[in-house]
């Protein structure tokens, strides 16, 4: 955070949701740069203009323009026609701190009423675990005097859930031992997979069975009617083919010839 060259001041610039963690980035900047009195001491005023105060003056004079660079130049161009005329860095923190003071306020209450009406609706569990998360912890920093909890975070997840989940929660809350959040996202999306694997329409269901047996039957030569009886045509030929060694007639073998010659 050195700007001691002149430069802009390495701390991030103030574009309206970070109004908080700026904050506490460019206290401890001026405070680095021994210009945090200007704004918190009686060094915010200006020395009276005496005789005696020349030499402060001029010297307040200087900090005042580093401080008044730091905090205009660290400030987006979105925000900053609210603290270009302010003369003193002390006035540019007041009213940037009731502009965002009020702000987040208004913020804070939009956020609060949607955690408060959040349901899943045609959500996925990961879709809508993340979009609760988010809120609560938006709403955490900027009241960070009341953040919301891991057990706060919990109703409100299982409050918004579909309908068809609630007997596994009264499963769940009937363990000794309780799932953390992590944990119940994995078994919520589990559970999720399986209720549409029960639910796909039959159709579907049929074109895998379809699929499965045309790739088990994969390979095997196919047998038609007329295959069968032309099978069974050249076996009757082979049989009709065989001759009578004693006789001399087709149709039979020794043993088994009927004639008187044969006999």
């Amino acid at each position: 955070m050195n700007a001691g060259n002149g430069s802009s001041p390495n701390v991030g610039k103030l574009v309206g949701n970070n109004y908080q963690y700026w904050r506490l980035c460019m206290e401890a900047y001026l405070q680095g740069q021994d210009l945090w009195d200007l704004i918190a001491s009686a060094e915010s005023v200006i020395p009276d203009d005496t005789p005696q105060n020349g030499e402060l003056r001029r010297k307040w004079r200087i900090k005042c323009g580093k401080a008044l660079f730091a905090l205009q130049t660290s400030t987006s161009k979105d925000y900053v026609d609210h603290v270009c005329d302010k003369d003193t860095p002390k006035l540019v923190w007041e009213t940037l701190e009731r502009f965002f003071t009020k702000k987040n306020t208004m913020r804070l209450q939009y956020l609060e009423n949607d955690l408060t009406g959040v349901t899943q609706g045609n959500l996925s569990i990961p879709e809508y675990f993340f979009k609760v998360k988010n809120l609560c912890s938006e709403i955490s920093e900027l009241d960070t005097e009341v953040p919301i909890s891991d057990a706060r975070l919990l109703r409100y997840l299982i409050r918004g859930l579909r309908k068809e989940f609630m007997p596994f929660i009264s499963t769940v809350q009937g363990w000794a031992t309780q799932p953390s959040i992590v944990d119940l996202e994995n078994l919520l999306s589990n559970q999720e997979a399986l209720v549409k694997q029960m639910t796909r329409p039959i159709s579907e269901v049929e074109d895998v069975l379809f699929t499965k047996d045309k790739w088990k039957n994969r390979g095997v030569p196919k047998h038609s009617s007329s295959d069968g009886k032309q099978a069974k045509a050249e076996m009757e030929s082979d049989g009709n083919s065989k001759s009578c060694y004693r006789c001399g007639k087709l149709g039979h073998i020794k043993r088994n010839c009927q004639s008187e010659g044969c006999m």
